[in-house]
């Protein structure tokens, strides 16, 4: 494949990283300046697996309006590894320094030719932009350009429909898809513009709203009706999960949540812990339904791991919206255990992005434990540091095995404990209620005498108060 040719200026590392101010320089401002590295390396394919894979070639856009340069590559390189998860090919990556995104065409007018010229020279066939475009944006900058132009959110939600794999998860993504697609549906030339409606319709029929709407109108309205239906279905799938969930609750099974950026090693986590055996890919959002396990302390109470969803920088709103019924399994734990990449060039980023997401569907009042991975490969001066600033923190290499038993201990020393100590002679005929103690309560001493099982044990109110039945009616 031929190298990309050079169309913008070398991007030169050793500038200036200061904050955006008015006093930048219009040129400094200005440039469209390629990132090194940009390009996918496709080895060993030949032209007929290319042309049965249908890679998109695409060209990424980015806009640095905050931070320092290292952000803006870390964002844009962010971009490439959604873009290529998509099934994408990547042939080259721009960056335009500005104080804010050109509310016409995202990158500036000046600059839109440019862009041009790159995708002439690379033979893209996509743009890719850092960053949600509205309607108008996406509308001029695909005028422009003559190539189909795709927004972060788009292509997050590609790559969530492209993992989807319960009826349930193709829901959420499809509903989340057709709330990004209903404020961007525009019709080409005159056929979505015509009214239609009555014996005018031509076949629209019952369901068209008389005389006097337009295509554009009737499809619009057949895309909300579409949506109301996605609701009420997950709607009902979201009640199974309850119940399971309130049945856990009702037995006081306390529950921990793995969350984390996305493609940190959260279903290895679970794999490790529990032999989950939970599919692990090196790609982004490779989990998109929710896992739940059964495991055991040391002491022998039982709680529950989840493994849900990955979060990302941004995550499109349309997409928190349709994943709250999996995300609940986050915002209900007893514990987060919250996996941080520790290989990543910017770790904290992905701690205050993942923290942000978490707070939107109310969870920011769970104890929280760091669980910092891959700790083999990080740099360590990377991995004290994150020690240093975050007190609930713990480094560990699920790879390895580094670490994971004092991660676990941490789990099982912030899990809930029953606060009610019990000393009682269960009768023979009560096996239910010991196996209950074993299983929820910390038990200190046990015996079998003549009319029961002696017990010393700590419980939950609920489960005491049977006990003290079970003793009184002696059954």
């Amino acid at each position: 494949m031929q190298e990309s040719a050079r169309v913008a200026a070398e991007f030169d590392a050793s500038e200036s990283d200061e904050l955006i101010d008015s006093t930048l320089e219009l040129s400094e401002r200005h440039a469209l300046r390629r990132v090194k590295g940009f390009s996918t390396q496709l080895q060993d394919i030949s032209e007929a697996e290319y042309r049965e894979l249908q890679l998109e070639r695409v060209v990424l856009v980015g806009v640095w309006t905050e931070g320092n340069s290292a952000m803006a590559e870390n964002s844009l390189a962010e971009l490439k590894a959604l873009a290529e998860t998509a099934g994408s090919e990547v042939l080259d990556g721009l960056i335009q320094r500005r104080d804010k995104p050109d509310p016409a065409t995202y990158i500036g007018s000046g600059k839109v030719e440019e862009l041009r010229q790159v995708v002439i020279a690379t033979g893209a066939d996509t743009v890719i932009c850092d960053g949600e475009l509205s309607p108008s944006q996406l509308r001029q900058l695909e005028e422009k350009v003559k190539v189909k132009v795709v927004d972060r959110t788009a292509l997050i939600l590609d790559i969530f429909a492209q993992h989807a794999k319960s009826k349930e998860g193709k829901a959420q993504v499809e509903l989340a898809q057709i709330e990004y697609l209903l404020p961007r549906l525009r019709g080409w030339g005159d056929s979505l513009s015509r009214q239609v409606g009555g014996r005018a319709a031509g076949g629209a029929g019952i369901g068209g709203r008389g005389p006097g709407e337009t295509k554009i109108e009737t499809d619009r309205r057949r895309i909300r009706d579409k949506m109301a239906k996605l609701r009420g279905e997950i709607a009902q799938m979201k009640t199974s999960r309850d119940t399971k969930r309130q049945e856990r609750k009702r037995f006081n099974i306390p529950s921990v949540a793995i969350a984390g950026y996305t493609n940190a090693g959260k279903s290895s986590l679970l794999n490790r812990l529990t032999d989950a055996g939970v599919l692990v890919e090196n790609a982004l959002f490779a989990t998109l339904d929710p896992t739940v396990r059964k495991s055991q302390t040391s002491d022998g109470r039982v709680y529950t791991l989840t493994d849900t969803v990955g979060f990302v920088r941004h995550l499109p709103h349309q997409l928190i919206d349709a994943f709250k019924s999996t995300l609940e399994e986050v915002a209900d734990a007893d514990v987060i255990v919250h996996v941080v990449d520790g290989s990543h060039s910017d770790p904290f980023e992905q701690i205050r992005a993942v923290r942000q997401v978490i707070q939107e569907i109310g969870g920011e009042k769970i104890p929280e434990i760091i669980a910092i991975n891959k700790v083999d490969i990080a740099d360590s001066h990377v991995v004290m540091e994150i020690l240093r600033k975050e007190p609930n923190s713990f480094a560990f290499s699920v790879r390895t095995g580094f670490g994971v038993a004092a991660l676990v201990q941490a789990i099982e020393s912030s899990l809930p404990r029953p606060t009610i100590e019990i000393k009682a002679v269960i009768p023979y005929s009560r096996g239910d209620l010991i196996h209950a103690i074993h299983e929820q309560g910390e038990i200190f001493a046990e015996e079998y005498v003549e009319v029961g099982t002696a017990i010393h044990a700590r419980v939950d109110a609920g489960l005491a108060q049977a006990i003290d039945i079970a003793q009184v009616s002696g059954e």
